[in-house]
């Protein structure tokens, strides 16, 4: 193996990824149960004749299954960071499938974490050549302390510290 290329194997790769807690079979229930629901409850108010009740009813579903499936299209977007001894690379992935790419020297970089004392890391970005790019704000809480402090180590040791 050559020397050009020791270098460039990542020392750190992370694919960042928002958590959702419903997943597909989860939503499928939900979606029957609020189903079977509207049917029986808009049966009764069709059956005593207060069928506008039966149509406005099935509108909550419909809003329902919309908000999920907004929620889930958000859910496609992604981060994925690499760190090598000569390069960081930041890929940014969109819920439409845009796609943005940035390309830092790790010696010329810094990692800049804001915090507050009660939530905890509140923002991430990565400083460097007059740029700044910001990573990891869909995260949860304990997500952003795990990866700040594998994300701050692998650069650490890009930069041979």
């Amino acid at each position: 193996m050559s020397e050009t290329n020791a270098t460039d194997e990542p020392i750190f790769r992370a694919l960042l990824t928002p958590h959702r807690s419903l997943g597909r079979r989860g939503f499928a229930v939900l979606m029957a149960i609020l189903l079977f629901g509207w049917l029986a409850i808009g049966a009764y108010f069709l059956s005593i004749g207060a069928w506008p009740v039966f149509g406005f009813f099935g509108l909550d579903v419909l809003a329902i299954y919309v908000a999920f499936r907004l929620n889930y299209r958000a859910a496609r977007q992604c981060e994925e960071v690499s760190v090598s001894r000569t390069r960081l690379d930041i890929r940014k992935t969109a819920p439409s499938g845009k796609v943005e790419e940035h390309r830092f020297n790790p010696f010329w970089t810094r990692f800049n974490v804001a915090r507050h004392v009660e939530i905890g890391i509140t923002a991430m970005q990565v400083e460097g050549q007059g740029r700044s790019v910001g990573i990891g704000a869909f995260l949860n809480p304990d997500d952003r302390e795990s990866f700040a402090s594998a994300f701050g180590n692998a650069l650490a040791t890009a930069k041979g510290r």
